[in-house]
């Protein structure tokens, strides 16, 4: 189900995060990171203070995607590599929210990609020769997957950057 877009104002989120450059097939490795970041921060005494989610960074749909796996802190922390922290900016984003499989965000995209542009709104994004290079492209994960096992109720938002 589609729900209206919208557009929203976010404060700037530290995170920790591990990237990947990889082929859309390759996705679930980018994704096989977010246990072992929520039993390191575990261990740590840290919790997010977040939903966790997918930061694609650069987008070349025919070649490779540099994506981040990302979980919402209140502070920075030490972390060791791999794991990074970085800051998602503040300001304005284009958001909509899809319940449903994950398999169907390739098309609530598109949907939110053309909404944005009959409303004539601008995305914090650069063309380079490798592919788009986004300030903040979110898949942020609502729906627990060991609380929800039926994929076909999780929970999405996507959340991109507008300039």
């Amino acid at each position: 189900m589609l729900l209206q877009p919208t557009v929203v104002e976010r404060p700037e989120q530290v995170y920790a995060g591990r990237r990947e450059s990889i082929t859309m097939t390759e996705f679930a490795q980018v994704a096989d990171h977010l246990p072992g970041m929520f039993s390191w921060l575990g261990e740590r005494g840290v919790a997010p203070v977040g939903a966790p989610f997918f930061r694609y960074r650069v987008i070349d749909m025919s070649a490779e995607l540099v994506v981040e796996a990302g979980i919402p802190l209140a502070a920075p922390i030490e972390v060791e590599e791999p794991t990074f922290v970085d800051v998602l900016p503040a300001g304005r984003y284009a958001s909509v929210t899809h319940v449903g499989h994950p398999d169907e965000l390739m098309g609530v995209t598109a949907n939110l990609l053309d909404w944005a542009q009959r409303e004539g709104l601008a995305w914090d994004m650069t063309p380079t020769p490798d592919g788009e290079v986004w300030t903040a492209r979110l898949e942020v994960l609502l729906t627990n997957p060991a609380e929800q096992p039926d994929m076909h109720m999780w929970e999405t938002a996507l959340l991109f950057k507008l300039l």
